[in-house]
């Protein structure tokens, strides 16, 4: 069961989130849960008890401090306020250090605004062993998806009115281009297929699908 806690950012000040571990206790693998532009919802705590479940140390970063949006123009507000360069190098770097001071590897795993994130920080923080996005896309100005060095996984509908497909298959042209170690899937979904939090976008296979492939990159990458 996930444990709100703070852990301490590299500049010395304090970062949240909420913590779920194994039964085998602190050590081995791990993987750091980045949330979509709701807030830490109990949907994304939901993933870090199934990883804790899988034999994974999981921390979902809480990088809007404890605020849950309750409407879609209320979650885009504060997307827009986010200093997201400021969470990529401190909150989720902070958040991986955490978790590399127990040992093992370390993953990020983000979804929407948290797989844009996710792939940010799968450039930029160099405490990650492996990235894994669920229907994200940063900026061009903030990350260069085809320098990412470490093996990364990648998930998009079919059907996502965010990012069309002609701008799906550029993500992934870029990465191969890059000689990025990816491993890219796509569904006959919607946008937010993974979330329940997401009614009117989850799709129930999709999400079933996506898992086992999540796992099994998870074991392959932090077990292997």
């Amino acid at each position: 069961m996930s444990t709100r806690l703070h852990y301490p950012r590299p500049d010395g000040q304090e970062a949240q989130g909420s913590l779920a571990l194994p039964s085998s206790g602190t050590g081995g693998p791990s993987v750091v849960v980045l949330h979509e532009w709701w807030g830490l919802t109990g949907t994304v705590e939901q993933v870090t008890d199934r990883l804790a479940a899988e034999g994974y140390r999981a921390l979902a970063v809480d990088y809007y401090r404890g605020y849950v949006a309750s409407s879609k123009l209320e979650a885009m507000r504060k997307r827009m306020s986010l200093d997201i360069p400021d969470v990529v190098t401190q909150d989720v770097r902070g958040a991986a250090q955490y978790l590399k001071a127990s040992g093992g590897k370390t993953a990020v795993l983000g979804f929407s605004l948290g797989g844009a994130v996710a792939t940010m920080a799968a450039c930029q923080v160099p405490e990650f062993d492996a990235g894994i996005s669920f229907y994200g896309i940063p900026p061009g100005k903030n990350a260069d998806p085809g320098q990412i060095r470490i093996p990364f996984q990648a998930h998009y509908g079919l059907s996502d009115d965010w990012y069309p497909v002609p701008q799906i298959d550029a993500l992934e042209a870029r990465m191969r281009e890059g000689g990025v170690d990816v491993d890219f899937h796509r569904y006959e979904a919607k946008h937010g297929f993974f979330s329940t939090h997401w009614p009117e976008e989850y799709d129930a296979a999709a999400a079933e699908q996506a898992w086992g492939h999540l796992l099994r990159f998870l074991a392959a990458r932090l077990r292997g």
